[in-house]
């Protein structure tokens, strides 16, 4: 694709959009409510979701770890011990092959980090929104001690 067919493209695209503002709501009949709406529009958080990719992410973490060959610990992987053979023999490739897994750990190093930065956020996050759940169960009680839906409150603000 040449460089002005793309900003041609582009042009187009912006032509297309409207300029104007718009705002996700329920349409006025009251109906709407996907997947993550309960009864009476409440929204619904699954907290094993959460869990459950942060257990991904930890499995994954591990998974890369055991079996990517990356020039970590004693004596590194095969691939950095075969770098360093070739080189000692004279050979260009051995050059040539400790740069690439000099980019290869890096890489794999980075996607670990990702994976364990994914696991822990998770976590974390999971446990942060039990301790405001119970925080607000706490706080927002009916007169007769049950919670208040987030409907019920909707329609103080309406």
């Amino acid at each position: 694709m040449a460089w002005d067919e793309w900003e041609q493209l582009k042009a187009h695209a912006a032509e297309q959009q409207s300029t104007r503002m718009r705002l996700n709501q329920l349409p006025a009949d009251g109906g709407g409510g996907g997947a993550g709406a309960g009864a009476g529009g409440d929204l619904v958080v699954n907290q094993d979701d959460l869990g459950a990719v942060g257990h991904e992410a930890n499995l994954l973490y591990h998974d890369v770890k055991s079996q990517a060959d990356i020039a970590a610990g004693p004596g590194g992987g095969a691939t950095p011990q075969a770098a360093t053979t070739l080189k000692s023999h004279g050979f260009q490739t051995g050059g040539a092959l400790a740069t690439t897994v000099e980019v290869w750990s890096s890489q794999v190093n980075s996607v670990l980090q990702a994976c364990a930065h994914i696991s822990d956020h998770l976590d974390y996050t999971q446990k942060r929104h039990a301790e405001d759940d119970a925080k607000i169960g706490a706080v927002l009680r009916g007169s007769d001690g049950s919670t208040v839906s987030v409907s019920q409150l909707d329609e103080y603000f309406k």
